[in-house]
């Protein structure tokens, strides 16, 4: 008896010693740890405009996919706006319009404008250049007038001198006749010569008469011309003037052109704004960023929520581990190595998935009141580092896991 009791204990030892190298060898190649849980993301849903809730489509752990309408508010107030906006907008591109040909005809007025005044200025300076020579040439007529003139009554006075002298000798030669001293023949010619003289004298004194006409005649002419001069000259200064004027319309152009600028920055400015408008009337449906679970639902119809406010959360589809393995456990541990998961809600089943990244750092450099090594004195505490562990596969939906859930990862380190 005592015989097989030690042969069963000596097998018991062979087997508990084999079982023990099998496990001693399985620890090597595996590292585990138990502080690990599930994570994932969780996207607070808030509104981004304020307003009064219209409708709740989703109830508390509701699944929800990407896209989904969760909450709608009242679009009154911001369908308004939208129509404003719009209305605002008509109005700039109309302005806008009406400043672009308002451009237009003063660029176009401007420029015949300025040539239709140079094209008169130039015509009254050649008009003034043609009525200066008319007048010099009247001046020339008064002065062959004038001289005309003095020379017939030089005329005049030589004829009325020899009139008066044949005339005197005429009356002298009668009185001598009637004493019978001189002969009929003498006081013929004598009368005949003061009948010549006095003709001589009427001729010259037609003479200064036509002269006197001719001198009044181009003075009248003189004068006509420097009137006409005159006016020429303030036709030019007229044409001057509205050649400054027309030469003034860049002016008109440069504030026409800021209207037409000012008016397309008005009409962005709308554009921008009717953008905002449809942007916050696109607001007032909140939709499901992705996949997940909706949780802590905080909202009823006609609730009035602020931009901001946390209406739900909503627990991503997307679920990975983080495992915080001891410093020591991560000699061999890369990315991309196959770990077996196993969620303590769901003992029998096993996940499989695989290192995603190790964090640069311990987790309790990273806590809120990170360990002061330097100051009091020192324990030294084996750190523990987080790893990211992702499934391979989507986890079935049938199985309700979330963040929080505790598990224990295998990662093959060799």
């Amino acid at each position: 008896m005592n015989h097989k009791m030690r042969n069963i204990l000596i097998v018991a030892a062979v087997i508990g010693a084999a079982i023990g190298l099998a496990y001693y060898l399985h620890r090597r190649g595996f590292e585990s740890t138990d502080d690990a849980f599930i994570d994932g993301g969780i996207v607070q849903i808030s509104p981004r405009v304020p307003g009064q809730v219209l409708r709740v489509l989703v109830t508390d752990n509701q699944h929800v996919n990407k896209g989904d309408l969760l909450v709608e508010l009242d679009a009154r107030d911001y369908e308004t706006a939208v129509a404003q906006a719009r209305a605002a907008l008509s109005n700039a591109l109309a302005r806008n319009a009406g400043a672009k040909a308002g451009l237009d005809l003063t660029s176009t007025v401007t420029d015949a404008a300025l040539v239709q005044a140079s094209a008169g200025l130039k015509a009254a300076q050649a008009q003034v250049d043609v009525l200066r020579a008319s007048v010099q040439q009247a001046e020339a007529a008064v002065g062959a007038a004038e001289a005309g003139l003095q020379q017939a009554e030089a005329r005049r006075t030589a004829a009325e001198a020899e009139a008066q002298r044949a005339a005197a000798d005429a009356e002298r030669y009668r009185a001598l006749y009637k004493k019978d001293e001189i002969s009929k023949q003498l006081l013929d010619r004598a009368e005949t010569e003061a009948r010549a003289t006095a003709a001589n004298l009427d001729a010259a004194r037609q003479m200064v008469a036509a002269a006197q006409a001719q001198l009044v005649q181009a003075k009248a002419a003189r004068a006509s011309a420097e009137a006409s001069l005159r006016q020429a000259e303030t036709l030019v200064r007229q044409a001057e003037g509205r050649l400054k004027e027309a030469q003034s319309r860049p002016e008109q152009i440069r504030i026409r052109r800021a209207d037409f600028e000012g008016a397309g920055a008005e009409i962005e400015r709308a554009r921008a704004a009717l953008q905002q408008a449809e942007l916050n009337l696109s607001y007032t449906k909140i939709y499901a960023p992705e996949s997940g679970y909706v949780t802590k639902k905080a909202v009823e119809p006609g609730n009035i929520v602020g931009a901001g406010q946390a209406l739900m959360a909503l627990v991503s589809d997307r679920l990975w581990v983080v495992a915080n393995y001891k410093e020591v456990q991560l000699q061999r541990m890369r990315p991309g190595q196959p770990v077996s998961i196993k969620i303590d809600a769901y003992p029998q089943r096993r996940f499989r998935g695989k290192v995603d990244s190790i964090q640069s750092g311990s987790g309790a450099r990273f806590s809120l009141l990170p360990p002061e090594n330097a100051t009091g004195n020192y324990v030294k505490v084996v750190q523990r580092v987080p790893v990211k562990i992702v499934f391979d596969e989507p986890l079935p939906s049938e199985l309700k896991i979330g963040p929080g859930m505790s598990v224990v990862p295998e990662v093959k380190v060799r």
